[in-house]
């Protein structure tokens, strides 16, 4: 199969594919979520040395279910995943509501240390929208700081912070570190708001079929 040198993806996420779909992943690294499984084969298809930039929800960063933990660990213990960037809200408005990240990952050796960096909505902005989509330009924080890394915290809270594997480990694979510290209540289009329902409910499918999974295979059915 053919590999590649560079990977650049914002896959659909929120999808809850099925049986005969996850049934070409190995058993341990089948997750229902459309995302997840993107991230089996560009591990699976990325050259040695190759670099891979992708954008996920943050489901994947704090899901705990089997598969996903898997799915972190196989990355951690394989590849170099040394930068989180994570994304303000509505950056996909109205597409979807889902906050998303920055995973950059390489193929080069085992991660030994990930930086989290948290890019905050820019000045002036409630919210991004189709109409006033986010632009290049606010990414120059990010892109500032990736050259001359430190460590940031904002009124209390950390802003951009490394990790040790071993201390991301020690938290079960939970990378949702560096987040949004104060949630603010938003008022959503009512079509946005189904839809983020929607998108919940398909990753909460996902935990509860790995779960039905393991119960039948425990009760020795198929």
């Amino acid at each position: 199969m053919e590999k590649f040198d560079l990977v650049l993806m914002n896959p659909p996420y929120g999808g809850n594919e099925k049986d005969s779909v996850k049934a070409n992943f190995p058993m341990e690294l089948r997750s229902s979520e459309t995302a997840d499984l993107f991230m089996d084969i560009i591990m699976f298809r990325l050259k040695k040395n190759g670099r891979c930039g992708i954008i996920l929800p943050d489901g994947f960063l704090f899901g705990t279910d089997n598969a996903k933990v898997n799915i972190k660990k196989k990355l951690l213990d394989e590849f170099n995943l040394h930068t989180v960037i994570r994304m303000p809200h509505s950056v996909f408005a109205p597409y979807t509501s889902i906050t998303t990240n920055i995973l950059f990952f390489d193929n080069t050796h085992p991660t030994e240390e990930t930086w989290f960096y948290r890019l905050d909505m820019p000045e002036g902005y409630k919210n991004f929208s189709k109409t006033k989509p986010m632009k290049l330009e606010h990414f120059a924080p990010a892109i500032e700081w990736w050259d001359n890394r430190e460590e940031i915290e904002v009124d209390g809270f950390p802003k951009a912070k490394k990790y040790t594997v071993d201390e991301i480990a020690a938290n079960g694979y939970n990378i949702d570190l560096c987040g949004f510290p104060h949630e603010e209540e938003e008022i959503l289009d009512p079509m946005d708001l189904i839809n983020q329902y929607q998108e919940k409910r398909a990753s909460l499918n996902a935990e509860i079929d790995h779960v039905l999974e393991k119960i039948t295979s425990m009760l020795g059915g198929n």
